[in-house]
């Protein structure tokens, strides 16, 4: 398995990848990745693991690379000096200057080597590797055009999308990217139209981009992002977050602020926690943009109320970063007047005060709580509202009451109409039976208690939901 870059992976993949490393040297794969110096792994320095410093060429291992660029036929040395010298022994900026001047025009090729047309000045190779990558690109004409539009797309890009949003007719598309994968600038994998094309190097796309006017780059992210909205739906279902990063880039927040809904809430399906996170936090700072109107307020809810289980399964019910999400959540409820939103909010505040041991404050959140699933009368609120009680009585001591919350909650249990990862918490219809079990063997009943700890452990392997599956 070959990573390159991990500063250009996105975050679901580096959570898979650092669950995988966890693992220690029983995972038998070879993994080779790639980063740069600031970045800093997630997993830490495990035994099974080796980091190599990758340090810049030596003058002579330069030489080396920049012939084997050239092939069979010499540069002419000033020039080759050149290289050496303004490369700095980055093996990237070698290989971009070395192919700059053979397409530059200032080398005629001979029989056995490359000789100068004139004078070499100071200027005619450029000092910075962007300044190569740029000079490379200004040469191919209409390629450039396509190199941009592809960078807007991404690292990777398919031909079917490349074509959808380009203003050039087939033929010129092709021909284009043809010559941009013979100026190694792109690698091809496939032939169009199922072709997709990936640029050489980050650094490649970054230049194509950030060559593009303000207004360019927003128009062709605006375009993308309708495209994907009217042309690939599988797209716009599966990868909602690159939906919403396209119509960010376009500075249309309202429609971007739905996308990274959708992408969080996708994630938390997945138990992409992690990535979760990172999209809902995109949602709410663009939401500084937007004037204060009810709408404004009723989107950040949505985004406080779905990033607050992912906050409690990464950070933990008692971090300090769920009290942050769901309390202005709560105030949001009762300012849009949302209940269930509020139910939500209560949830994930009980469950907050209830691991810091703030528990007469976890009563009081229990009993609004319930208060308000009589009212509405929804069975699955009430479910939840005597898993909360019965949690909260159990660790007040009293063992009678949370026997009776439980056997309550069970009678309400619906699983098929549950879904557990949307509160962040196990599943309430397996806790209820868990718990029971506890108040039982502490009330003097063990064979009852181990009946429903039994019943509890076939419920939570049935669920398959990890945060229930490994509920003590």
């Amino acid at each position: 398995m070959i990573v390159e870059d991990l500063h250009w992976i996105d975050p679901s993949t580096l959570e898979l990848l650092t669950l995988f490393l966890d693992q220690g040297p029983t995972a038998r794969v070879l993994t080779l990745l790639t980063c740069r110096p600031e970045f800093r792994a997630p997993w830490g320095f495990c035994a099974h693991l080796t980091f190599l410093t990758l340090s810049r060429l030596l003058p002579t291992e330069t030489e080396v690379m920049v012939a084997r660029v050239v092939g069979r036929k010499a540069l002419p040395p000033e020039v080759a000096q050149q290289v050496v010298a303004k490369a700095d022994g980055v093996p990237l900026f070698v290989e971009e200057l070395t192919k700059m001047m053979l397409e530059s025009g200032l080398l005629q090729e001979q029989e056995h080597q490359y000789e100068l047309r004139g004078p070499l000045s100071s200027s005619a190779i450029p000092a910075t590797l962007h300044d190569s990558l740029m000079a490379r690109l200004d040469r191919l004409a209409v390629a450039k055009e396509v190199a941009q539009l592809g960078a807007t797309l991404g690292r990777v890009f398919p031909y079917e999308l490349l074509q959808a949003v380009s203003p050039w007719d087939e033929q010129t598309l092709q021909q284009a990217l043809a010559r941009l994968v013979e100026a190694e600038l792109l690698y091809q994998h496939g032939v169009p139209p199922q072709a997709t094309y990936r640029f050489k190097h980050a650094l490649i796309q970054g230049a194509a981009y950030q060559s593009l006017l303000k207004s360019t780059r927003q128009h062709y992210h605006r375009q993308i992002a309708q495209v994907l909205e009217a042309r690939f739906p599988e797209i716009r279902a599966t990868q909602p977050a690159l939906v919403a990063q396209h119509y960010t880039e376009a500075v249309l927040t309202g429609q971007a602020l739905g996308y990274w809904q959708r992408a969080g809430e996708r994630a938390i399906q997945r138990s992409a926690y992690v990535e979760a996170i990172s999209h809902l936090t995109k949602g709410l700072e663009l939401l500084t943009a937007l004037p204060n109107t009810p709408e404004r307020a009723q989107r950040e809810l949505d985004l406080q109320i779905t990033l607050g289980p992912a906050f409690m399964v990464i950070k933990g019910w008692g971090a300090a970063e769920v009290e942050r999400v769901y309390t202005p959540a709560r105030e949001l409820c009762e300012q849009v007047g949302h209940t269930r939103q509020l139910l939500r909010a209560l949830n994930g505040l009980h469950a907050f005060h209830l691991v810091r041991a703030n528990i007469q404050t976890a009563w009081e959140l229990g009993e609004q709580f319930f208060r308000i699933a009589q009212r509405v009368q929804d069975p699955q609120a009430l479910l939840w509202a005597h898993y909360e009680l019965g949690e909260t009585s159990f660790y007040r001591g009293e063992f009678a009451s949370p026997r009776a919350h439980f056997e309550q909650g069970m009678a309400f249990y619906a699983s098929q109409q549950h879904n557990p990862r949307a509160m962040g918490s196990p599943d309430p219809g397996m806790a209820c039976v868990a718990w029971a079990a506890h108040a039982l063997w502490v009330l003097g009943y063990p064979d009852q208690a181990s009946t429903r700890m039994e019943e509890a452990l076939t419920l939570a392997q049935e669920l398959s939901h990890p945060l229930t599956s490994h509920t003590p």
